[in-house]
Order: C-alpha cells, then sequence, then structure tokens
C-alpha cells in the first residue's frame, strides 16, 4: 500500500482550484480585448493562426506538472516487506520482583541489583532468542513485550526499581498470568517465563497459575534472591529501618519453599542465587531443552521510493509545455523564410542536458541517504553507536529536513550517553515528522531520556504530548503514572524538609518557664468531687457499656471471617 513520507506537502494542491479561476480570468480577458478592436475581419485576420485547443493543451500540461511536483515532494512510498531476519529460538519472558524487599542487603549491593545483573548476564546468552520483561510488585507491569531487540532489553531492565510500581506488596500470580498474556496462545511449546524473587509471596494463587501455564506448554524456572535467616530493610522514604504497621522491624526472609514448588508444578528448575555465572550456566541449559523453532522478525522496513520518477515526469510536461507552440501548424509555402535547422536543435539539446543533470543529482542523492542509513542502522544492531551517530549526520549534512535520520540520531546519542545532544535530535525530528504517529513515538522517546536524566516535569509533559497524538499508547500512558508518582514524591519529600527549616528552635528559658506555669496550672486544679451516682445507676452504666463492647467485637468478628486470611504488605 502506497503512503506519503511527506504528507504536508499536498496541501500545495490547494493552489489548484486559484490556478484555474486565473485560466478563465486570462481567456475573459483575450475576449474582452479582441471586441475592443471592433473591427471583427480584422481581430480575425489578426489571430488567424491562434489556437485556443492548444492553449488550453499548454495549461493543462503546466498543471499536470505542478501537480506531480507536489506529489512528488511529498515522496509517496511503497513497502517493499520487511527486513525479515531469521533465528532459531524461544520465546523467554522474565517476571523481576520489584518490591521493597528486594532492595534488602543481604545480597550485596542489594537483591534487585543482583537479580538485574544475572538478567543482564542472561540476555547476552540468548542472542537468537525474543525476551519481554515483566516488573511486578503489589500489581504486575508488561515493562516491555516480546523482542529481539536486546538493547532495548537492557534499557528497560536499568529502570526497573521499586518506584514503577506505586503498590506495594508481591503478587506472583499476577506477574505469571501477564507473562502468558506476552506469549503467542496459539504456540504450545518453545515458551518460558524466568520468575526472579525472594518468594515473599502472600499471594495462594501463586501455584495454581503455575500449573495453568504449565498445562499450557509454558516452562516455570525461578531464582530466589536472598537469604533463608533475613535482615532488615532500609526504607528510602524516611532514612530509617522499615517497620511494620505494629511498629516492629520488618525482617524479610527468602521464601526458598515457595519458589520451589512454583518451578516443580511449572517443568522448571530452582536455584539460589550464589554466582551470577554459574546460575546463568545452568539457566541456558534448561532453556536450551525446550528446541528452538524458526523465528521470522521484521525488523527495518524498507520503502520503494517513487520520488525520482515523478520528479522525472513533472520535468517532461514542463519540457513539452516549453515546446508546445500557440500557433497553428502552418503548411509549407515558396517564399517563405524558416528558422536555421541549427538554432532548434540547439534548443532542444540545451533542455534535454538540463533534465539529465537535473535527474541525476536526484537520483545519486536519494541513494545516498538510503545507503548511509542502512549503514548507520547496521552500526546500530552491532552496538557502535558513535560510527552510527557519524552515519545518521552525514545523512543529516546533506537533507536537514530528514526526519528518519533526527530519529535514528536520537537514539544513537542516548546509546552514547549523550542526553542532551539526543533531546535536541529528538526535537528536531518532531518537527519534520509526517504523521501524528512519528511524532508521537519521537515524543515518548524524548520522555524516556528526560525520565532517566531525573527530568521529571518535562518527561511528564512529553508522555502527555505523545498521549494526545496517540491515545493508545499504553507504554506512554504507564510511564506517565510512574513519572506522575516520582513527581508526587519528591513534593512530599520537598514539603516535609522546607517544614523541618521552618520550624523555630525552642528557646530554653521559655521552656523553663513553660514547665513553671504547668506547675501552677497542676496546683490550682480543682479537687474532684464526689460522684453523685448511685451503686445501682452505675453497675446498669458498667453493663450497658459491657454489651455495647461485645456487639462490637461480634461484628469485628464477622468482618474477619468475610474477609480472606491475608496480611497486609507494603514491602
Amino acid at each position: 500500500m502506497i503512503q506519503f513520507e511527506h504528507i504536508e506537502y499536498l496541501f500545495a494542491l490547494a493552489v489548484l482550484p486559484l490556478l484555474f479561476v486565473l485560466y478563465f480570468i486570462v481567456i475573459r480577458w483575450k475576449k474582452k480585448a479582441a471586441k475592443k478592436i471592433g473591427d471583427i475581419a480584422l481581430v480575425n485576420q489578426l489571430t488567424k493562426n491562434y489556437s485556443g485547443t492548444k492553449f488550453l493543451f499548454k495549461f493543462i500540461l503546466f498543471v499536470g506538472a505542478f501537480t506531480v511536483g507536489v506529489v512528488a515532494l511529498a515522496n509517496p512510498r511503497e513497502p517493499m516487506g520487511s527486513a525479515n531476519v531469521n533465528r532459531n529460538g524461544i520465546d523467554v519472558m522474565i517476571a523481576l520482583d520489584v518490591s521493597k524487599s528486594m532492595l534488602a542487603q543481604d545480597i550485596k549491593p542489594t537483591r534487585l541489583e543482583r537479580a538485574k545483573q544475572v538478567i543482564g548476564r542472561l540476555i547476552d546468552k540468548l542472542q537468537n532468542d525474543r525476551i519481554g520483561i515483566v516488573v511486578f510488585a503489589g500489581r504486575a507491569y508488561l515493562q516491555m513485550p516480546l523482542t529481539t531487540d536486546h538493547s532495548a532489553a537492557k534499557m528497560y531492565l536499568s529502570s526497573a526499581t521499586p518506584e514503577v510500581v506505586p503498590t506495594q506488596g508481591t503478587v506472583i500470580s499476577d506477574a505469571l498470568k501477564m507473562c502468558y498474556a506476552a506469549f503467542n496462545t496459539k504456540e504450545k511449546k518453545y515458551r518460558s517465563v524466568i520468575l526472579i524473587s525472594d518468594g515473599e509471596d502472600h499471594d495462594e494463587n501463586a501455584i495454581k497459575t503455575a500449573k495453568a501455564l504449565s498445562n499450557e506448554g509454558v516452562m516455570i524456572n525461578t531464582i530466589g534472591i536472598g537469604s533463608p535467616e533475613g535482615t532488615t530493610i532500609m526504607d528510602a522514604e524516611t532514612g530509617d529501618l522499615k517497620k511494620d504497621a505494629a511498629g516492629n522491624l520488618v525482617i524479610t526472609k527468602l521464601n526458598e519453599e515457595e519458589l520451589k514448588n512454583l518451578a516443580l508444578n511449572g517443568n522448571g528448575i530452582y536455584q539460589l542465587f550464589n554466582n551470577t555465572d554459574d546460575v546463568v550456566s545452568n539457566l541456558d541449559t534448561q532453556l536450551k531443552s525446550l528446541g528452538q523453532r524458526p523465528i521470522t522478525e521484521s525488523s527495518l522496513v524498507n520503502y520503494k521510493s517513487f520520488f525520482p520518477w515523478l520528479c522525472g515526469l513533472a520535468l517532461l510536461l514542463l519540457v513539452c509545455e516549453f515546446f508546445m507552440s500557440e500557433v497553428k501548424r502552418k503548411s509549407r509555402q515558396a517564399g517563405k523564410d524558416k528558422l536555421p535547422a541549427y538554432n532548434n536543435n540547439a534548443k532542444k539539446a540545451s533542455v534535454l542536458s538540463m533534465l539529465v543533470l537535473i535527474n541525476i543529482p536526484v537520483a545519486l542523492f536519494s541513494q545516498s541517504n538510503n545507503g548511509l542509513l542502512k549503514q548507520g542502522n547496521d552500526a546500530y544492531e552491532k552496538k557502535q553507536y558513535d560510527v552510527a551517530g557519524s552515519n545518521y549526520k552525514k545523512v543529516l549534512d546533506k537533507d536537514p529536513a530528514n526526519q528518519k535520520a533526527q530519529y535514528n540520531l536520537g537514539n544513537a546519542l542516548y546509546k552514547s550517553d549523550k542526553k542532551q545532544e539526543a533531546l535536541q535530535a529528538y526535537d528536531a525530528a518532531i518537527q519534520n515528522s509526517a504523521s501524528p504517529g512519528e511524532r508521537s513515538s519521537t515524543w515518548y522517546n524524548k520522555g524516556v531520556v528526560q525520565q532517566n536524566d531525573k527530568k521529571i516535569p518535562e518527561c511528564i509533559e512529553s508522555y502527555k504530548n505523545a498521549l494526545r497524538l496517540n491515545p493508545a499508547d499504553e507504554d506512554a500512558r504507564l510511564n506517565l503514572q510512574k513519572a506522575l508518582q516520582q513527581q508526587k514524591q519528591e513534593e512530599q519529600k520537598k514539603e516535609k524538609d522546607n517544614k523541618d527549616k521552618k520550624q523555630p528552635k525552642e528557646d530554653p528559658k521559655q521552656k523553663d518557664k513553660q514547665k513553671q506555669d504547668e506547675n501552677k496550672d497542676k496546683d490550682e486544679q480543682p479537687k474532684p468531687q464526689p460522684s453523685k451516682m448511685t451503686k445501682q445507676e452505675a453497675e446498669e452504666k458498667l453493663k450497658a457499656l459491657l454489651q455495647q463492647e461485645k456487639k462490637l467485637q461480634d461484628k469485628l468478628r464477622r468482618v474477619n471471617a468475610a474477609s480472606p486470611n491475608k496480611p497486609e504488605k507494603d514491602w
């Protein structure tokens, strides 16, 4: 299906009605000018060689050339299919626990950092496999769908923290269901889930979900991060050790039994983390036992551009219009002078030379840019981000308005940790984007860079712009929620710091004076008067209070019996 790269140029076609109006105005002016002469015979004699039909045809050629030229600027192109990458591999969903218990330091530096290290090494091992990431705590979120873009997987992995999930806790069953939803449900094998957690799950449905996934041909492998004896958790918000609702120190322990049962019911293996290389090697061996199937991945899309052909057609129409005369063809008569033949040939040769000289640079320019873009994309795939950026810049030197080069340059600069330059490239890509979809994708990438650079207000605005252009972008919606949560936490912390600064220091003299006043008030308090209530009235009142307390206790017992026996957990 043909599509336009720069659809905004098509607005120039609105000039066509104006051209037709001008044509009719000229025709009308010619008729009025003929009438002003008055002598019809003289007018006919003077205009006997003029051809109104040829004049109309010249106008049609000019309008056609203009129309074709505008369409050429919009660059119609046809997808020639994707650059299909054929691999033999499996689909692997990684479920990463990002609850606050993963911040425990019984595994240095923290459980979460060690888990990320394991996943990073595993991604390097699974070169031909598709990988997806689900993060979970009190809820589960699809951080990245299945893809062979392993560099993107590592980028998403680096941003996985407890802050990305606003609800704390550990719901393994939700994480397993989210992983299953990301798979192709038509497949019944070549699928695996790798669950990395400390196992502090209060969700009784986890084992049932694992059995259901196993029946659908999904292998579940688990990795335990932590120590069985447990340790305390540092609360990042307060700077103190984490305490529960009763004020007791929270001790988070590795629940190996739960993780072993999950692996057993999921036809997989359980491993206790002790060494990164050993864990990754065992997992790689286990995944290879699934076998492999051919995977066709659509990566960079190639297009067949019609720009050079349309430019050539527009120039051909202009040349025809230029050579066409409004004078009727006259028969040769004796005694009539003719123009020398060499003048006519020279004129034709000049026009043809001009046509050739214009067409050749256009074709070379298009091929040169496409070649440089392909070289840049190949370098990007090989993680040679500086080389990729250099090729994209060469394209922009020749074609500063090339949106694809600007967008890819932004990605390469971000990978090279040149965040400010990446933002500038994204801004240029937004200005030159032809469709709302392209602008939405660019705003989203810009928001990711700003969020990782701790520019929370700016990234919130970028995600909002992406959603305005594409309201169905769930990734932008999820990242916007995370950014708003971060902004709220920063504002609360700032208010707390300001409140502590504004609180005045207590004057010792004022404190002594206040203490003296309190003692004085105590001395001046009236002595309690003896109660005027009789013994019988007191017993009746006490009986009524006991009856009321009994009703309250019965009500609480009914509520507790109706609610599930599931303790509250915010770590």
